[in-house]
């Protein structure tokens, strides 16, 4: 497409190929779309510009080529009765008259740049003399814009207009910015008529153009003129009136006041655009869909003074008359915004399902990953538990070995113990001697491995201990239980440095009591 454009492109002449940039350099357009639109401007860059923003109007050109070579129509003969009712039916379904463009207003803004000092010294003389010049150009020009349009020159109207566009205007106005000039004008005529109600809008022509075609709204565009006899009679008994204020207030929602002084240049190529012949100048502007899409046009001139009731009138009676067509383009923007609307909200009740969906699977994507995760963490504490316990047998049968076999009767320094076994293990009561020197950590494995002891024997285990396999490695024993005595209540502590005959003495009645994990916890901590 891009080689397509490039080519087609490079076929024009430069001149054609200036033209060419100049246009896409305002509208922005594909060069497929602008180089037909310059062909059917005869390559006249400010018409294909009116014509982009305004729209194409008939081709008065290709039109007389259809007709000249269209057929022409066969005589046919009627009487008198068929000729009345076909009068009468074209009286019906007369047409309405095409309405003149009314196109899109930019006022020029002059650049300028500094002079450097040296070259301005040097120029000086020369710019005396130009100036000299062209102040009695601007006047020849000014004094031949008062001839009739019909015979008034050309250069009068082109070259005023680029007199007044050029910074200053030919009585010495400075050029503003549209929304400055705007505001100016609204002042200048609040001083010169007094205060009033009028909804000036505050910016250029080409802002008011573009909110009337946007909104759908009537642009009224006043034009005055201040070196006119008829100017402050028309503002202050028509424009002024009472009835016009009210009027243009009450519709100020459908209707855009646009007011210039044609002495600023923005005001004067309003002028020119819309072919002003005559002061005071009202142009009614609105869409006129018959005509074309975007097309604005002219509905209706009102041109020098006029009195109030038919100035009123006519707005009115062209309001009326085109407002029909307002109202169906405003039903078809009410139909597409609510179907956009309608669209929008199915879009998200649809986004919104979507994403609910989505938040069910990922819950539930989660909760099969955590039960996975919890099966698994499940499984691993069952084989740590299992595996501990494993070697926990183990290092009872282990320790059961190393046990220090009980003193004889006959040794004295002994330790005579009685010791209550818990309720897992029956209860039972059972009196043993133990070494004095024996550490308390004997006594506490001896309770430990008892069941192994009572069931095994101590002798076949104590037999079987060169056989038995070592200590499991990596293992610490937790004893689950404590032992202290009755009375007074003592506990006795599971360690290797106490000695029993130093901790207990010679004889003492003990009790093993269980204890819970969160017990050996928090002993632990403390």
């Amino acid at each position: 497409m891009a080689d397509t454009q490039g080519d087609a492109a490079g076929q024009l002449s430069s001149s054609q190929q200036d033209a060419l940039q100049q246009y896409l350099q305002v509208t922005n357009q594909e060069i497929a779309d602008a180089i037909p639109l310059l062909e059917r401007s005869q390559w006249n860059v400010q018409i294909a510009i009116a014509k982009f923003f305004d729209g194409e109007g008939p081709d008065l050109v290709a039109e007389a080529l259809a007709a000249e070579s269209a057929p022409r129509p066969i005589a046919r003969h009627e009487n008198l009765q068929e000729s009345l009712l076909a009068a009468e039916f074209s009286g019906r379904t007369q047409r309405r008259e095409r309405t003149d463009p009314a196109p899109r207003v930019v006022p020029q803004q002059p650049v300028t740049t500094r002079t450097p000092w040296l070259v301005g010294l040097l120029l000086a003389p020369f710019a005396w003399g130009w100036t000299a010049a062209s102040a009695l150009f601007r006047t020849i020009l000014y004094a031949l814009s008062f001839l009739p349009a019909a015979i008034r020159p050309r250069l009068a109207t082109t070259g005023l207009s680029t007199a007044i566009g050029s910074g200053t205007s030919s009585n010495g106005r400075r050029m503003l910015m549209p929304r400055d000039a705007a505001a100016r004008f609204k002042r200048e005529f609040e001083e010169d008529y007094g205060p009033n109600n009028l909804p000036f809008f505050e910016g250029g022509i080409a802002q008011a153009h573009d909110l009337a075609k946007k909104d759908l709204k009537f642009l009224m565009v006043v034009l005055l003129s201040q070196e006119h006899d008829d100017t402050t009679s028309f503002v202050r008994e028509t424009l002024l009136s009472p009835d016009v204020v009210n009027f243009i207030k009450e519709n100020e929602k459908t209707i855009v006041l646009w007011g210039g002084s044609v002495v600023d240049s923005e005001a004067y190529q309003v002028s020119i655009e819309y072919s002003c012949t005559k002061f005071p100048f009202t142009a009614l502007v609105c869409l006129t869909p018959k005509e074309g899409s975007t097309r604005m046009g002219i509905v209706k001139r009102l041109v020098g003074p006029m009195a109030a009731n038919d100035y009123l009138g006519e707005l009115q009676a062209a309001m009326e008359k085109y407002g029909a067509d307002m109202d169906g383009i405003r039903a078809e923007r009410t139909a597409q915004e609510f179907a956009r609307s309608i669209r929008d909200q199915q879009d998200s009740a649809y986004e919104r399902s979507l994403a609910k969906d989505k938040e069910r699977a990922r819950e539930k994507r989660e909760a099969a990953i955590a039960a996975e995760e919890e099966e698994k963490r499940k499984k691993q504490e069952a084989e740590e538990a299992e595996l501990l316990e494993k070697k926990r047998q183990e290092w009872k049968h282990w320790r059961a070995t190393q046990i220090r076999a009980e003193p004889a009767s006959t040794d004295r320094s002994a330790v005579r113990l009685a010791v209550k076994m818990p309720e897992a293990l029956g209860a039972e009561r059972i009196v043993r001697r133990f070494p004095a020197d024996a550490p308390m950590e004997e006594l506490y494995a001896f309770v430990e491995c008892y069941e192994l002891l009572r069931d095994g024997g101590a002798e076949e285990l104590l037999a079987a201990g060169k056989d038995c396999k070592p200590k499991p490695a990596g293992y610490e024993h937790k004893y689950m239980f404590r032992i202290s005595s009755t009375l007074p209540k003592k506990v006795y502590e599971c360690n290797d440095t106490d000695l029993m005959g130093d901790k207990i003495g010679k004889s003492s009645n003990l009790i093993v009591e269980e204890v819970l994990d969160d017990e050996s916890d928090y002993e632990e901590d403390e």
